[in-house]
């Protein structure tokens, strides 16, 4: 039997089980249940060809009559729509590594079905669901646009939650708004445990990845495989009766001349709707949104090296980008064996690249590499910082990214995109790949929300796309938000993708701004948070009022994770995870309420270690306590906004 394209084009391995079966009147409800039993999804054909699907966890719903189609231009006309055929159910196995993520080594086994549907007219999609242990993933595959192509104007697909679930979600900006008109970009506060249908505030609609309480069963939603010839979407700002619709992006979203709605000529897929379900811990331990991901592409030469940088603009801001200035910061990146020295803002005219090419090679004696910032350009803001207008045309950035490679450089952070249409998603594309054919790390800042990119692309070291610790430089109200913020992001944010907070500042924020945050709180983030480079919001100063315990764990602290463990939490109040490295694992926990809390962690359930070491916050502010426990249950105080590490071996 021949397979659909979409199919053939899978990185995994599938045992068939295979058949195509025309559906009699009677064939309405379709099942497709994880590998282990507990978790089942089940299709629904309506009246007026109108399709549902139901999603059920340890027998009790948690999504009900969902809705799934499409309307568009040169596709099936919905009202129209049956399903005509089904395939048997395949099991899908597909093994992979990824430097940037919570687990280095993944496995992802599931069940898969493929539904066939058609209007009156002969034109066909299909509706592929995949069910894991972990969660759902399910997309609409295309295979005949015609020959005048497909533009799909609108999705139907909907999530459907009973009553009295709630949800933490953040509301996506309004485009052309804030600073120099830079929105959206991913950068607002959560609501906390809101009632479902409540409505989104701006009128633009929720940001993913949504995370929702149904009782005990916790679910977070995302899309994944974002590819040039869709939008990225979002969760219309209305909700009624808990029913949650995909929404496409404002029209002035695009670039200049460029498309918003999905459209091609050549067969196509949306990118997967993941509906990760379970515990806590389920969410927290999931690659869900990465393993649906297309593979990696291939990158020439030992270019993809995850670690950690120093990074001067955020202490010092636009002044100090200075050739003495980044000058220090290397020697600082040098003395903390990290890897990489961020140059931000405006380099190009208070450095110029004679010098940069001076500062690349002097980083080089010391072991550092540079990393350089861009302006993404474009009339869709008014920034005015510099560089600007390089990276348009494919030609400008290849002509750009080969200078930069000549002078020694190891990666670009590029800044202020214009939102999520069609054409704006080709453009980060296109930038990915012209940097992986120059051998370049790339980081997106202002930017969306990456979609299990950095599955795809591997040099794709880490996206922004999270209020993050610069926000608590600006102003007073973030940075007493901080610490219940940062216990939200490892089950929403930072589930599957890399995050560009730029944690962990230990001594004190150089602006008018009083951290609220602990000095052990503060350490904890450079464990909890995922980064494939983690820049530091700490400065030379800084990192010498700490103890030499602490620089000595900063120094050996791992630049990617090959296992992690929940240990506990709930967003908004405490979080604590666990991280594995080789033989040693690294325990990270955060208090984002103002009181003290006592975290239970049972240490004797990691086997092969022999010691534990705590760090907590000292009895003076600012100040930092370590001891070694006993490898048991131990409860460790943690004070408010307070946090701790443990190292195992």
């Amino acid at each position: 039997m021949k397979l659909p394209s979409d199919m053939l084009r899978l990185p995994f391995i599938i045992t068939l089980f295979f058949h195509l079966s025309v559906l009699a009147a009677t064939d309405s409800d379709y099942a497709v249940t994880s590998p282990d039993g507990r978790l089942v999804i089940t299709i629904r054909y309506g009246n007026a060809g109108q399709l549902y699907y139901s999603v059920a966890w340890e027998g009790k719903t948690v999504l009900e009559d969902g809705r799934l189609g499409v309307i568009g231009r040169g596709i099936p006309v919905q009202d129209q729509v049956r399903i005509v055929a089904a395939s048997g159910i395949q099991r899908v196995t597909d093994v992979y590594e990824i430097k940037t993520a919570k687990r280095r080594l993944n496995t992802y086994r599931a069940n898969r079905r493929v539904w066939h549907v058609q209007d009156g007219n002969g034109r066909r999609y299909d509706l592929i669901f995949q069910v894991s242990d972990d969660g759902v993933a399910f997309r609409y595959y295309f295979p005949d646009p015609g020959p005048k192509g497909m533009v799909i104007d609108e999705e139907l697909t909907s999530f459907r939650f009973p009553a009295g679930a709630k949800a933490w979600l953040q509301p996506m900006a309004v485009a052309k708004s804030g600073w120099e008109q830079t929105n959206p970009s991913y950068e607002e506060h959560y609501r906390q445990g809101i009632p479902v249908g409540t409505p989104e505030p701006t009128g633009t609609g929720w940001i993913y990845p949504a995370l929702f309480q149904v009782d005990s069963t916790w679910l977070l939603l995302t899309e994944a495989d974002l590819d040039g010839r869709y939008c990225a979407t979002r969760l219309r700002p209305e909700s009624p009766g808990g029913e949650y619709r995909i929404g496409f992006p404002d029209t002035r979203e695009v670039m200049p001349g460029g498309g918003l709605l999905p459209e091609s000529s050549e067969p196509f897929h949306s990118p997967w709707r993941v509906i990760t379900v379970g515990s806590l811990a389920t969410i927290a331990q999931s690659n869900l949104g990465l393993d649906v991901a297309t593979e990696a592409i291939a990158i020439a030469g030992d270019v993809v090296k995850p670690g950690k940088s120093s990074w001067s603009w955020i202490n010092s801001k636009d002044d100090h980008i200075t050739y003495d200035e980044q000058r220090r910061y290397i020697d600082f990146a040098a003395d903390m064996d990290w890897q990489y020295c961020l140059i931000d803002v405006n380099w190009d005219r208070k450095i110029g690249y004679g010098k940069i090419k001076e500062l690349a090679e002097y980083a080089a004696t010391k072991g550092v590499g540079l990393l350089l910032w861009y302006n993404s350009a474009g009339d869709w803001n008014t920034v005015k910082y510099t560089p600007k207008n390089r990276l348009l045309t494919r030609e400008a950035r290849c002509e750009e990214f080969a200078r930069i490679k000549a002078m020694g450089i190891k990666g670009v952070k590029i800044d202020f995109f214009g939102g999520d249409g069609r054409s704006v998603i080709q453009y980060y594309i296109d930038i990915l790949d012209d940097a992986a054919a120059h051998g370049l790390l790339v980081n997106f800042h202002g930017a969306t929300l990456p979609r299990g990119w950095s599955r795809t692309y591997p040099h794709l070291m880490t996206v922004e796309a999270v209020r993050g610790f610069e926000m608590v430089t600006f102003g007073q109200d973030d940075a007493d938000r901080q610490a219940t913020h940062a216990t939200i992001l490892p089950f929403t944010r930072n589930a599957f993708d890399p995050m560009d907070y730029t944690p962990m500042n230990l001594s004190e924020v150089r602006t008018q701004v009083e951290r609220r945050t602990t000095a052990a709180f503060e350490l904890a983030t450079s464990v909890l948070f995922l980064s494939g480079i983690q820049h530091y919001a700490e400065s030379p100063e800084g990192i010498a009022q700490v103890p030499e315990y602490v620089r000595a764990f900063l120094r050996e602290l791992p630049d990617s994770w090959d296992d992690v463990r929940f240990i506990d939490g709930f967003p908004g109040r405490y979080v604590a995870i666990a991280r594995k490295s080789g033989s040693r694992w690294y325990i990270a926990g955060i208090n984002g309420e103002t009181h003290a809390k006592r975290i239970r962690v049972d240490l004797a359930a990691f086997e092969g270690v022999r010691q534990a070491v705590v760090i907590t916050d000292g009895y003076e502010p600012g100040t930092f306590k370590r001891e070694s426990v006993p490898l048991g249950e131990q409860l460790i105080d943690v004070k408010p906004n307070g946090g701790f590490t443990i190292v195992l071996e």
